[in-house]
């Protein structure tokens, strides 16, 4: 009997969903409880036991990919479209099979990125904590309209996130070294990075994570930005440089910010990021619809049996 490991949070939340078509193939199933991750530790011990893998934001290592080709370990999928965190060219030199599922949650991630613009640009999480405690605030915002966003990622994601930028009457610059406009995108200008990041009012990042723009964001490029931006990031942690952030806050240079991902995940509890109030915080969630996650779930599924020769 082949045996399968899912790692993935959102798929393991829906997994009563899926476990009769693994039992319809005669596969076993194996859904450990994963609050994000497991550690490399952990995987390297697990891996092996298994013929397939459904891979979530694991450190999906060569060490451990070495540790499960030598158990049974043939094919892995990346579920979802963020693939920094898997070393797919080890993956490859061991001879284990590797898909991901990409433009999956474009949509998703593009309501989430928009719905915390707007909380950063009208405070609306502020007033909410602040009528939860008794009180009643009413800080003043400023108007989308014919403001500018700095857009990091001009993919399925950004593409999606300009889509609803231009509805708001947003100027849109997009940083993409890919850059491909679409139709109904037209008025999406292309910047050439850092050209031109004084004029944003907001930075959204949507790009993926690469070796080439760790710490995008850094202490150097905050100073550039306009005084006062507002930042959210539905893309990776690592992109901005957490320490140079805490800095822009206090100062004043960032006004804001929305962040969906950190460098280390959970936020750890002595965060210096906690202590700015005028920031909103996600969970490593924007794509976690039960839509989407069916839908990639659903692709991941037939990824891995194909690979698996499974009928």
């Amino acid at each position: 009997m082949m045996k399968v490991l899912i790692t993935c949070p959102p798929m393991l939340n829906l997994i009563n969903e899926f476990k009769p078509i693994f039992e319809s193939k005669g596969i076993d199933l194996f859904c450990p409880n994963v609050v994000q991750t497991l550690s490399e530790d952990e995987l390297v011990s697990l891996v092996p036991g298994y013929d397939g893998w459904i891979i979530g934001d694991d450190p999906a290592s060569r060490k451990v990919f070495v540790a499960g080709k030598a158990g049974k370990l043939k094919a892995v999928i990346k579920w979802g479209v963020g693939v920094d965190n898997v070393d797919f060219l080890s993956a490859k030199e061991l001879g284990i099979s590797t898909a991901n599922t990409p433009n999956m949650f474009g949509a998703e991630v593009a309501d989430i990125a928009m719905g915390y613009l707007i909380a950063l640009a009208r405070q609306t999480f502020v007033i909410d904590r602040g009528v939860r405690e008794g009180k009643w605030p009413k800080p003043s915002g400023i108007s989308l309209s014919n403001k500018t966003v700095g857009l990091i990622g001009f993919g399925d994601i950004g593409k999606n996130v300009a889509k609803r930028l231009l509805v708001a009457n947003m100027h849109v610059i997009a940083y993409d070294p890919c850059f491909e406009s679409l139709e109904g995108l037209e008025a999406v200008q292309s910047g050439q990075w850092p050209q031109r990041l004084i004029e944003a009012d907001f930075i959204v990042l949507t790009c993926a994570l690469t070796p080439e723009n760790h710490h995008l964001l850094n202490a150097k490029m905050l100073s550039q930005t306009k005084r006062g931006v507002r930042i959210v990031n539905v893309a990776r942690g690592p992109l901005i440089d957490e320490v140079a952030l805490v800095e822009a806050l206090k100062s004043g240079q960032v006004h804001s910010v929305a962040l969906d991902v950190f460098e280390n995940e959970p936020l750890p509890l002595d965060s210096p990021l906690r202590q700015f109030e005028r920031c909103v915080f996600g969970s490593h969630n924007s794509s976690n619809t039960t839509d989407a996650v069916r839908r990639a779930s659903e692709q991941a599924i037939q990824l891995l049996f194909d690979f698996l020769g499974t009928l």
